[in-house]
């Protein structure tokens, strides 16, 4: 039995590896030098073909996301700003710095970021997986910053495995399944061999609703259950002679009142995103002679996921509304004409020329709208993904210790993007301009006049038809193409004290990225679509990359007293970026590294290894073009009473954009959701990036044979980072102190708020732009990272038929830092949890800027087998350490939870401290059971005490993450689950 999760130095011989290759296909993460009897420096942590029994996972992403030093990001735990797709983020630094590779060799990325999506990687397939955190780059490319995470699949499979697997909750949903059949053979005496394996996999969808403590939206500031937003159902209006108060039409729809209610949209949303996926992998290799070697690898994947969230609507949108319009009745009309601004163009409110009747088709009351179309049915973006790379090579060895790999390499990406359910808020303004109740005056598309006026369910089958029955397509298209080449093997000599000749590695590689988003019409609008976030504008980029590269291992000395072991290692890559675009810069790089073993006796090993890495700009960084997107702000500095009384906050407040009248009434961003304005940049430069580990590896075999402990140090540094300034930041390069603030100031003036109520939130169109906080790019970040990670195995016999595997896998991170530019905060992220921290780099998509999870300090996986003749029992301890609200900020709650009028939430009346959440540990139950020779069963329990996950609210942290009330991608939000496989084997 192998060892469930381990961190190995890298061994070429290990067990995981003779069990599936030979020594010329040998995969040693972390060097390209194939010798079997040479080593690396870099720890690398192996999760063997084992543990991903053990797990059940159905895809990659579940495999890496209980990691330690893996930083959840976005994947099935993300609802409100998924991209559809899976990704993997190391030490925190973002998906855009480490390399997802498959034996590796890189597969085609799905988006303008150039980050691959793990849905296409083949489970069944996978004989282990090799996480390399600390850096990469002279290895396998300087994006490889803080590392790699290699797939590497079974080769000279030869018979069936046929796979099923079936999950469901204790409570009945979240149901999965996943079936895979894998065949291979050898043919023509052994020279060659194929394998195919085909792959479904299905699961349903977890609503907050179906769980207790996600079933109403729970303020994160005042601890009150019911609902957020000021967009709610019936409608509210934003008057300006009502300011800073809404007016909501009350439930009978005879009059405005003030606002009464807010909207609960979690019972919408999803902590668990569905999803369908159909994955299709062949390989094959052929020894043409005994020198020569053939092969070639394809793969097709096809995803369906969705995000499903609360109904779409009109968000703030400023409308005039004719007096003439046949669903006001004479109470409404009446306060309108009392309230709203007639003549926008002349200071303060202006009251209706003409009479305030049905008869007056003249005077349009201005107001801002508020209303979320229920009626319309939930927001709902499907995203189907069409993968499929190949790749063709061939092996040649000139001499018995020398091998010279080259292959080519071709992938393409497809991404569709349909976005159903979205309220047309052109066809909103069209429809309000009605005359009677079935005709519009401008009857264009089919126009059905639509009641904003009336009681929840007022928008009949037939106006939300109009209103809501567009449908928005964005495709986008990425390609990879690559041709790879590298001689490998030893220089045949020694250094003379070392029975092992000097191994090195030389070659060259080039690569060819191609990215296209292309939205329709709609989706390039903006603020045509209710609730998009902004327009999503197409872009057209890419480069291509040569390089060339080198590495070296030298065994100086073997087999002497204090130095069993001791080599070096050294490596070098120079990298040409040509940017395809006119007057685009070039960008050319040259990274390096250097690394020892030392083994002064055989049971103790002592590692380093240092790198230097340069990461280029990738498309969207470069090409996304400039749009109004959303990102997270709770508190704004100009809201409610606090300019008041200050001249110097009002004056800047009002530079901002903030009518004079709106001071003192300035609402905080709708649902904790204010707008920036984010895109490319192209003249950004490359990033350097500097990281080192050292380590120790102990393995005492005459003492405690079967143990294994390896202790590892790592440290990255990226300067020049290619950031934007987090929303904490953007707020205080302004209002670090309101008497400091400035109205001529440019990090003031870069606050762009809504001209007509103040607000850093609202719908931005073309006429009424809402640029809200800035988030350009640039090359001014710091990023810092440095931990531990700790390793410890043992597989020992208790008796002869009973045998005991133990496995421990932690990491403690000492620093996780970020400063957007010199002069800003170094922010210590390590810990801690709110909208700034987990800010990571580059765009998410055309909407929103990449954020994580939070980084715990300390992360742990340990797992206890007992092995039997025909059964083995194992225990996976899973821990996360306690986090807190990052200080510095205006406390989150802290007290007893109150039910707002109408709800009724599961933990009112409880205490809860919103600003600290305690560590977590999960259990997690498998037992095996060898049914035949041919046939295994294994049943497993996930989360066996149904711990239920931290409640922060709604707004602690960022949309992507922060859902539900909690922290879905970091804690379990099923509860207690179940899960059984069927393997069957010949």
């Amino acid at each position: 039995m192998s060892i469930a999760l381990v961190s190995a130095p890298a061994y070429a011989q290990d067990a995981a590896v003779e069990d599936t290759a030979t020594d010329s296909e040998i995969v040693v993460t972390g060097t390209l030098i194939r010798n079997p009897n040479l080593e690396s420096s870099s720890p690398v942590a192996v999760i063997g073909a084992d543990e991903v029994s053990l797990r059940q996972a159905s895809n990659a992403e579940q495999l890496l996301r209980e990691t330690p030093g893996v930083t959840p990001n976005l994947g099935s735990g993300v609802n409100n700003g998924t991209i559809g797709a899976s990704r993997v983020d190391l030490r925190g630094l973002g998906a855009n710095r480490n390399i997802v590779l498959l034996d590796g060799a890189r597969p085609v990325p799905f988006n303008f970021n150039g980050i691959v999506d793990l849905n296409l990687i083949p489970v069944a397939l996978v004989e282990r997986v090799d996480v390399l955190t600390g850096g990469a780059s002279t290895t396998y490319g300087a994006d490889a910053v803080s590392g790699v995470v290699n797939f590497i699949t079974r080769r000279d499979f030869a018979g069936m495995d046929l796979q099923v697997q079936t999950g469901i909750s204790e409570q009945g949903d979240t149901a999965s399944f996943r079936a895979d059949l894998v065949l291979g053979a050898n043919f023509d005496d052994g020279r060659g061999n194929a394998v195919l394996a085909v792959g479904y996999q299905e699961a349903d969808p977890l609503f907050f609703g179906s769980r207790g403590f996600g079933k109403f939206v729970l303020a994160s500031n005042n601890g009150v259950a019911g609902g957020d937003s000021p967009t709610a159902s019936p409608t509210s209006f934003g008057l300006a002679g009502s300011p800073g108060q809404n007016q909501q039409i009350n439930p009978a729809g005879s009059a405005l009142v003030p606002q009464y209610s807010l909207f609960n949209f979690n019972p919408f949303n999803v902590y668990v995103t569905p999803f369908e996926r159909f994955n299709l992998f062949s390989k094959a290799n052929y020894e043409v002679t005994d020198s020569v070697e053939v092969y070639a690898r394809g793969m097709f994947s096809k995803t369906t996921t969705s995000s499903i969230i609360a109904a779409s609507g009109v968000f703030g949108n400023n409308l005039n509304i004719p007096l003439s319009n046949p669903f006001l009745n004479d109470g409404i009309r009446s306060q309108l004409c009392a309230l709203a601004d007639f003549n926008t163009a002349v200071a303060g409110r202006q009251g209706p020329t003409g009479p305030c009747t049905a008869a007056n088709t003249t005077d349009l009351a201005n107001a801002l709208v508020y209303r979320r179309s229920v009626e319309v049915g939930p927001r709902i973006n499907e995203y189907t993904t069409n993968v499929f790379d190949i790749q063709v090579g061939a092996r040649y060895k000139p001499a018995d210790n020398l091998v010279l790999d080259i292959y080519g390499a071709y992938g393409e990406s497809e991404t569709d993007q349909v976005l159903r359910n979205y309220v047309s808020n052109s066809r909103v303004a069209q429809a309000l301009q009605a005359t009677n109740t079935t005709t519009c005056t401008n009857t264009a598309n089919g126009c059905v006049p639509l009641n904003l006026f009336g009681p929840q369910g007022s928008i009949t089958p037939a106006q939300a038809a109009f209103i809501g029955g567009v449908t928005s397509t964005i495709s986008t298209v990425t390609t990879l193409a690559q041709v790879h080449g590298v001689l490998s093997g030893d220089f045949g000599f020694t250094t003379g004290a070392s029975e092992n000749p000097i191994g090195f590695a030389v070659g060259g590689e080039f690569r060819e990225y191609g990215a296209k988003r292309i939205p329709d019409n709609l989706a390039q609008i903006p603020g045509e679509l209710g609730g998009s976030g902004g327009a999503t504008l197409p872009i057209d980029g890419g480069f291509s990359v040569y390089e060339a590269f080198g590495e070296i291992i030298a065994p100086l000395v073997e087999d002497k007293p204090f130095f069993q072991e001791l080599s070096v290692e050294a490596g070098i890559r120079y990298s040409d970026y040509k940017v395809d675009a006119p007057n685009s810069p070039t960008f050319s790089s040259t990274t390096y590294k250097f690394g020892a073993n030392w083994a002064p006796i055989e049971d103790i090993k002592f590692r380093a290894n240092y790198q230097r890495a340069i990461r280029a700009p990738n498309i969207g960084e470069l090409f996304a073009p400039v749009a109004v997107g959303l990102t997270n702000l709770l508190i704004d500095p100009c809201a409610g009473a606090a300019p008041v009384g200050n001249a110097n906050l009002t004056a800047v407040c009002i530079a901002q954009g903030a009518p004079a009248a709106s001071i003192g009434a300035i609402q905080n961003p709708a649902a904790g959701q204010a707008n920036i304005t984010i895109g490319g940049n192209p003249n950004l430069k490359p990033e350097k990036a500097t990281t080192y580990t050292f380590g120790v590896v102990i393995q005492p075999a005459d003492i405690v044979p079967g143990l294994t402990v390896t202790l590892d140090y790592y440290n990255i540094k990226v300067e020049d980072a290619i950031t934007s300034a987090a929303p904490g930041d953007s707020i205080a390069f302004c209002f670090g102190s309101v008497t400091a603030a400035s109205a001529t100031s440019a990090d003031c003036l870069a606050i762009q708020r809504n001209r007509a109520n103040g607000r850093l939130s609202g719908t931005s169109t073309a006429t009424n732009p809402i640029p809200g906080l800035p988030g350009n790019l640039s090359n001014a970040g710091l990023l810092k990272t440095d931990g531990i990670d700790l390793n410890v195995n043992f597989k020992t016999d208790i008796t002869d038929d009973i045998g005991l595997n133990l496995s421990f896998n932690g990491n403690y991170v000492f620093h996780s830092q970020f400063r957007s530019r010199p002069g800003g905060r170094l922010r210590e992220c390590v810990g801690y949890y709110s909208v700034n921290c987990g800010v990571s780099t580059g765009l998410a998509s055309g909407t929103g800027l990449s954020v994580g999870s939070p980084t715990p300090q300390f992360t742990w996986t340990q797992r206890t087998t007992l092995v039997f003749d025909k059964i083995d029992v194992s225990l996976l301890w899973r821990h996360i350490d306690g986090l807190q609200y990052e200080p510095g900020l205006p406390p989150l709650f802290s007290g007893t939870i109150t039910n707002a009028p109408g709800a009724d939430y599961a933990l009112a009346g409880q205490q809860i401290n919103f600003n600290r959440i305690k560590a977590y540990d999960y259990f997690d139950l498998t037992a095996r059971f060898s049914v035949t020779d041919n046939f295994q069963l294994t049943l497993s329990a996930f989360n066996i005490f149904d711990k239920q996950p931290p409640i922060v609210g709604s707004s602690a942290g960022s949309t992507s993450f922060n859902g539900g009330n909690t922290y879905p991608s970091l804690y379990d939000t099923i509860g207690r689950r179940y899960s059984a496989t069927a393997s069957l084997k010949f």
